[in-house]
């Protein structure tokens, strides 16, 4: 019995043994039943990055790189090195225009010194290259910029820009340089986040697969080309955006100097060291030879694996950065200054305590301060406005005929200007007329008594009036004396008027013009010592009838 279910259970672990891998197998396939195995290296696949950012366009990075995408590579390389560091450029510029002749290894030696950084001070060897850099500083800091945010945009744009020159014939292999067609490198595959998901096309450089390198034909000997950006390129494709061609001083270009398919070759310069970058056009970066660096560079070795440039923010001099990436990452802050935001009240708990007194002041219909300085000047403006257009007495809700006309009167003005300068030129002569008048009203106070003081002037006129021999000549002279003798009386009632309201005559009338004043003291004088003379000394003439007696006046007004 025990014999048989020994067996019994040995060919059950048989059966299952055979029936094993099977199982195995349909369990693996199963897509919920096992998840799928983890790569043997995580830290080896590439993870997806944040989105680039985009500080140039495309037709902006061809304008910018223009002026120089004909160099060769390594002096290529340690421009675009430089031009980060947009203060030392300018200084470098200023020092090889001090020191026309100093150039090469030499004049690299010579700047070890300096406060610049060493792809600054390798520029002084080539100082064609510094003056063309030195002419626009803005431009160079728009290089640097471009080659800090963009650049495998920036080398792009290097390679696009060496095609259109190659194409029309103005970029060919000569003495002085080696024009070559290199296979670009195969770009890295990107590992997809997901691992169900399907793996990324790899991304292509523009241009196919083909970059155009430029090396010197001597390496000891690197000749600077001088061309104009505006033709070697042929037709622009931007015009917009047109290259700016930066002439170099002719002393480096002699008259008869070497002029090969539109690019000028002019003095050769023997260098051993000072160039010591190179492009990757595969990975869209700059090479370094420690040999050649460490070499010139004698007091800034650098380790052997350091061989990829990397900018250095100490020599940006406070330049800012244009891209978010490089603000982030290299602000220049002083120690503790974050910690200066716990006394400034910007924690948490003091924000939503400020939140909650604002909401409560929004309840109770009180305006809550504003928020930023921009904030409060619209405020203020705007008060400013209302204030102008308000008078006390339409805030306190009168409305007065003062206010409809003086708002009439600005509409006015406001639809026919010329007519309101014209007005108001009236109202001002007006002005002047009245206070004219009152002066000369002041200055005359007895005038209305003086011509009050004439009863016969009446009787003169009219008798003037019955000579038929003189009626035509007369009449004019009685007009004028008509119009003097209205005028007379207008400012006599004015001077009683105001004699009425002022209290009495004014003791220093006349005290501004004496002659005014002493010949109306002596009015009258003359006329009482004709009447005193003897007869003998009177004149003989003509008698004169008289009417027996003086016409009798009836109201305010003379007979005519």
């Amino acid at each position: 019995m025990r014999t048989t279910i020994l067996a019994a259970a040995c060919l059950a672990l048989l059966a299952g043994c055979s029936r094993g891998p099977e199982t195995t197998d349909k369990s693996a396939a199963a897509p919920t039943a096992t998840p799928a195995p983890a790569p043997a290296d995580a830290a080896s696949a590439p993870a997806t990055g944040p989105a680039k950012e985009q500080v140039f366009a495309r037709e902006e990075l061809d304008q910018m790189v223009a002026p120089i995408a004909l160099y060769p590579d390594p002096l290529l390389a340690q421009v675009l090195m430089a031009a980060t560091y947009p203060g030392d450029v300018a200084d470098a510029a200023a020092w090889s225009k001090a020191h026309p002749d100093t150039q090469g290894d030499a004049a690299v030696k010579q700047v070890a010194a300096e406060p610049w950084d060493p792809s600054v001070q390798s520029l002084v060897a080539f100082p064609q290259a510094l003056a063309v850099l030195g002419q626009d500083p803005a431009w160079v800091q728009r290089l640097g910029d471009a080659f800090l945010a963009q650049p495998d945009d920036v080398m792009d744009a290097v390679q696009r820009l060496r095609r259109q020159a190659q194409a029309a014939g103005n970029l060919e292999s000569n003495d002085y340089q080696q024009v070559s067609t290199q296979a670009a490198p195969a770009p890295a595959a990107v590992a997809p986040v997901d691992a169900s998901s399907p793996a990324p096309a790899p991304v292509v450089a523009e241009g196919g697969d083909q970059v155009i390198v430029i090396q010197p034909s001597d390496p000891q000997v690197v000749y600077v080309p001088s061309y104009n950006p505006t033709t070697v390129y042929g037709s622009w494709a931007y015009p917009s955006y047109p290259p700016t061609y930066y002439p170099p001083p002719a002393s480096y270009y002699p008259v008869g100097g070497a002029l090969v398919s539109g690019m000028m070759f002019g003095v050769g310069m023997a260098i051993t060291d000072s160039l010591w970058g190179d492009f990757d056009w595969g990975h869209d970066d700059i090479d370094i030879d420690i040999n050649r660096y460490n070499n010139i560079n004698v007091n800034r070795q650098l380790d052997v694996d350091r061989n990829r440039w990397e900018h250095n923010p100490a020599h940006r001099d406070g330049v800012p950065y244009r891209d978010q990436a490089h603000r982030a990452a290299n602000g220049r802050q002083l120690d503790g200054a974050r910690d200066r935001e716990a006394f400034r009240g910007d924690d948490p708990q003091r924000a939503q305590a400020r939140e909650q007194a604002r909401a409560k002041m929004g309840q109770h219909g009180i305006d809550a301060p504003a928020r930023t300085n921009q904030e409060a000047r619209d405020r203020a403006q705007a008060a400013t406005r209302e204030h102008a257009g308000q008078r006390p007495g339409d805030r306190a809700g009168a409305q007065g005929p003062a206010r409809d006309n003086a708002r009439a009167a600005a509409d006015r003005a406001h639809a026919d200007p010329q007519g309101a300068r014209e007005r108001a030129a009236a109202t001002a002569q007006q002005h002047q007329a009245r206070d004219r008048a009152a002066t000369a009203a002041k200055d005359r106070p007895n005038a209305g008594q003086h011509a009050q003081s004439r009863p016969d002037a009446g009787q003169r006129a009219q008798n003037a009036q019955h000579r038929p021999d003189s009626t035509q000549r007369a009449q004019p002279a009685q007009h004028r004396q008509t119009q003097s003798n209205d005028q007379a009386r207008a400012a006599a009632r004015q001077h009683a008027q105001q004699g009425q309201h002022g209290g009495g005559n004014n003791a220093f009338s006349g005290a501004r013009e004496p002659s005014r004043s002493h010949a109306q003291a002596q009015r009258g004088n003359a006329s009482q010592a004709a009447a005193h003379r003897p007869q003998n000394a009177r004149p003989a003439g003509k008698p004169v009838n008289r009417t027996a007696s003086a016409p009798k006046r009836q109201g305010g007004g003379r007979h005519r």
